[in-house]
């Protein structure tokens, strides 16, 4: 099955079966935020550049905690999730250009 969200720049980014459970091998504690996860990407508080074309979506859940989820918009119209995880450590992703908004 495959989940889609529309990013903050109106795009639908794809979040597929395989996807997802790459990313709740890799941060267990992940499971149960898949719609969290989705949520991030069309309600970020920022969106910043990544290093390598990549766009990074953070959306606050708690005070000091939240979800960074990690995709990459192919052109205006498609694009794919390649991970999820939580932070507390926010700063390093203040240090990237914003992007939105």
């Amino acid at each position: 099955m495959t989940f889609t969200a529309k990013s903050r720049h109106g795009v639908a980014i794809r979040l597929t079966d395989e996807r997802w459970l790459h990313i709740v091998e890799e941060h267990c504690e992940m499971a149960g935020f898949l719609e969290s996860v989705l949520d991030a990407i069309e309600s970020a508080d920022a969106v910043y550049q990544g290093s390598g074309g990549e766009k990074l979506a953070a959306r606050r859940l708690e005070d000091g905690k939240y979800l960074v989820v990690v995709y990459r918009e192919l052109n205006e119209l498609d694009g794919f999730v390649i991970t999820a995880f939580l932070t507390r450590r926010i700063s390093y992703l203040e240090k990237r250009r914003q992007l939105w908004p």
